[in-house]
């Protein structure tokens, strides 16, 4: 998806936020959380998200709650909306459907289903953020086919080298410390020293051949991706 997408998450329980979080990091999207109605409409009415992760339990209000009022409002009637929820019962998925959701996962949910999940109700709902190749220079890559090319040649790179150039490249002109690359791109489950995050930097500028220079170092900051 675009790399300025921004999807509320909004739930109480702190160790399904983490999985939520870990489970679009791989997107690279900006994830905002809240635990209440009430904040959550704050955050929805200071900044319109691309995508909502609502539960449907909360502390204050029910998340139908949340639903039906953005459904009756025009400005925010259209903001794609999947529920999670630990309610399994036709009745209840019914209920959240006829509310006004898109879609509807259930807890304990698959990681790997909600970010596909995800992604599908975008290019359903929201075309205009579907996940064009990001291009830098002569450095094109497909994140449909998870391929990364320079100068119209295809170049092998490792899983972890792709992860980085891809949020890089989404992310373009912005320098990144060590820390916040392990902790954006492959997050806190990772068990990864910030000194390996250099390694993999030469790794990337290496695969990358004669476009490395787009990776530039930053000196006592980080890194960034530049075209200028």
């Amino acid at each position: 998806m675009a790399d300025n997408t921004r999807v509320l998450v909004v739930e109480d329980e702190p160790a399904i936020v983490e999985l939520v979080k870990y489970s679009l990091r791989e997107a690279g999207w900006d994830i905002c959380t809240a635990d209440t109605v009430a904040r959550a409409w704050d955050s929805i009415t200071h900044g319109k998200p691309d995508l909502l992760l609502l539960d449907w339990m909360l502390p204050d209000q029910s998340g139908l709650r949340l639903l039906a009022r953005l459904r009756g409002d025009r400005d925010f009637q259209d903001i794609p909306v999947i529920m999670l929820t630990a309610k399994s019962m036709e009745e209840d998925k019914l209920a959240g459907l006829n509310t006004g959701a898109d879609d509807y996962v259930t807890k304990p949910f698959s990681p790997r289903e909600l970010l596909a999940r995800s992604r599908a109700l975008l290019r359903r709902k929201s075309p205009h953020l579907s996940e064009a190749p990001l291009r830098a220079g002569s450095v094109v890559l497909d994140p449909n086919s998870c391929t990364v090319s320079v100068e119209n040649a295809q170049i092998d790179i490792g899983n972890a080298e792709y992860k980085l150039l891809k949020f890089l490249m989404a992310h373009r002109e912005r320098v990144f410390s060590r820390a916040q690359l392990l902790d954006k791109v492959w997050g806190d489950h990772a068990v990864i020293e910030e000194r390996t995050v250099d390694v993999h930097v030469l790794r990337l500028r290496k695969a990358l051949k004669g476009a490395d220079g787009l990776i530039r170092t930053v000196r006592s900051v980080g890194y960034m991706l530049s075209e200028k």
